[in-house]
């Protein structure tokens, strides 16, 4: 024990050529002094000293592993070192649901062998306002565009570092997941770098397209998401650019989904293999959902225009005309479909939120995209939101918050609104600039000021993915938030209507809406190093907790929307010109015949 030791324990030894006797003298008090001290002092000091010692080393190891973190990170192998955000995500579990659609693959795949010719650009390079060839003009026009631009660049730039060519980033762990293998968040990407003049990174993403993206892969796809995302991105870029390259691969993709219409019914199946053309109903039962089969209208017919090839558009119309003769006088439609019999479950749910959603948004939107000559589809859509009036349509009793429920079984009212649901503001007013009713405006900015509340009321500026609605007259909430839907996946739709509502109205206030939300963002989603995150708990400023996933809809909606609300120019992407599908994609309204 330390306490037994005498003073022949404690030797001192002098280096010096001449002896000091000072030196000597300090050196016996000190050991005296030591003696002097309890047993449990001289462990305490000692115990101190070692802990000392060892965050000292600690501490420096770290350091030399962050300097030299970026030239070593995701070249494979077990050594790669840790981003300080990692340490706080090693338990992360992809969470299931964010989609409409099949769920991806979300095993861990290391960052392979960088290939890319520059490192990560994070907003070092600002975006120029440019023209095209057509006298279209591109690029921020303020500082907000720019600091959205900037964000681009900081999700674009780590994407490009650590996935490229890839579904999607997990940008906390600075990996990537694969979901049908045909570089989403790039395809989807597309037409925001362009809009945003990014004409270096576009001009990059291009080649990746013409020389890497293989579509004779032995992998089942998503009809609904892979039209959205890749056939609708690929088709936005050559609208934009003119490019051949995107119209080319845009008909070859049209193709191999094509056989999900051979069905016994005009109901699609819900997934094909890209090489075999073997289609099927999804995994988890017979059904497709009713979104799913209703919004491909917009790009397959689209893809027909353009190369006089009526197989697409004829396959999808004949859809449409189905489930137009199940219609109901309300208009409103349950959200599963079997594709076998081509029937509607009736029984099912009837929401404006997941499954649902976007059938009602592409009524209108194939209207506009026909010039308006298609009446019955503006006729169905009339009759939706009708029904959505009078069955769907409530208000809060303690604040008087307007807001949509569903009928769960067809017939049970719900106070229950998927945040997917604040679309429905953005397309009421594209139908009211289009010479709707009045009524629909006005439900617009109802619907769209609770959605802003959605975010305003949250710790953290951010909306959940779900809330309820208190439909109690004693209630001091207008709503709140199961613990399992606490979530964020950096959604589109509520900066998506704010930017319609801005554009229809010039009111400033969306703007700043908008702006509030874009600092949410900013503030709780942005990744250190590259690339923003959903994450668990908008309720938590403390604790948001990273889910380590960037979707590519962040990239193709949520940036674009916020880029073009902030518009100096309205003339941008005219509403009079464009229509844009339910992933952000602007394809133009045909031309007057």
């Amino acid at each position: 024990m330390y306490g037994n030791r005498s003073k022949n324990d404690f030797i001192s030894i002098q280096f010096t050529t001449e002896q000091d006797p000072k030196k000597t003298k300090q050196t016996l008090s000190m050991c005296r002094k030591w003696r002097q001290l309890s047993s449990f002092q001289r462990n305490f000091i000692l115990l101190l000293t070692l802990l000392i010692i060892l965050t000292v080393i600690i501490w420096t190891d770290g350091l030399k592993r962050a300097l030299s973190s970026s030239d070593e990170r995701g070249e494979g192998g077990g050594g790669e070192p840790q981003d300080p955000v990692d340490t706080l995500n090693q338990q992360d579990q992809f969470f299931h649901g964010a989609n409409n659609g099949q769920e991806p693959d979300d095993t861990l795949v290391e960052s392979r062998e960088r290939v890319i010719p520059q490192d990560l650009n994070d907003g070092n390079i600002p975006a120029q306002r440019t023209a095209d060839d057509s006298g279209n003009k591109y690029g921020p026009e303020n500082e907000r565009q720019e600091a959205v631009v900037s964000a681009f660049q900081h999700a674009w730039g780590a994407y490009k570092l650590h996935a490229w060519g890839h579904d999607q980033l997990k940008p906390v762990s600075k990996k990537y997941s694969e979901w049908f293998k045909l570089g989403l968040t790039l395809v989807d990407s597309l037409d925001t770098m362009y809009i945003m003049g990014l004409t270096d990174e576009f001009a990059e993403a291009r080649d990746w397209v013409a020389n890497n993206l293989n579509l004779n892969q032995d992998v089942d796809v998503n009809l609904f998401e892979t039209t959205i995302r890749v056939l609708g991105g690929l088709l936005s870029a050559y609208h934009l650019s003119h490019d051949q390259v995107f119209l080319d691969k845009a008909t070859d993709l049209g193709n191999r989904l094509l056989p999900c219409f051979q069905s016994k019914s005009h109901v699609p199946f819900s997934d094909v293999n890209l090489k075999s053309g073997h289609a099927r109903a999804p995994k988890w039962g017979p059904d497709s959902s009713v979104s799913e089969v209703t919004t491909i209208q917009l790009e397959f017919r689209e893809l027909s225009r353009l190369t006089g090839d009526n197989r697409y558009k004829d396959a999808v119309e004949a859809v449409s005309n189905h489930i137009h003769g199940q219609l109901t006088s309300d208009g409103l439609v349950p959200i599963f479909i079997n594709a076998n019999t081509g029937i509607l479950r009736t029984g099912s749910t009837i929401t404006i939120g997941a499954r649902g959603d976007s059938y009602y948004e592409y009524l209108l939107k194939q209207w506009l995209q026909s010039r308006k000559s298609e009446s019955v589809l503006v006729d169905d859509y009339k009759r939706a939101m009708t029904g959505i009036q009078t069955q769907l349509v409530s208000e809060t009793r303690h604040g008087g918050l307007t807001f949509i429920g569903e009928l769960l079984k067809g017939k049970s009212f719900s106070p229950k609104m998927d945040h997917l649901v604040c679309y429905l503001p953005g397309t009421l007013a594209l139908g009211y600039y289009n010479g709707l009713s009045p009524e629909h405006m006005q439900l617009a900015e109802k619907l769209l000021y609770t959605c802003y509340e959605m975010y305003r009321r949250m710790a953290t500026g951010l909306s959940a993915e779900i809330v309820m609605f208190n439909m109690n007259a004693h209630s001091s909430e207008d709503f709140y938030v199961k613990k399992s839907d606490t979530h964020n996946l950096l959604r589109p739709e509520t900066v998506e209507s704010l930017f319609y509502l801005y554009r229809i109205t010039g009111d400033e206030m969306y703007q700043q809406w908008g702006w509030q939300i874009f600092q949410a963002f900013e503030k709780y989603t942005k990744v250190p190093g590259g690339g923003y995150s959903s994450i668990r708990n908008v309720e938590n400023v403390n604790q948001p907790g990273f889910m380590d996933k960037m979707e590519s809809f962040f990239l193709a909606e949520t940036l674009k929307y916020l880029y073009l609300l902030f518009a100096d120019d309205s003339d941008d992407l005219s509403l009079d010109e464009w229509v844009f599908n339910t992933e952000g994609h602007p394809l133009p309204i045909f031309p007057a015949e």
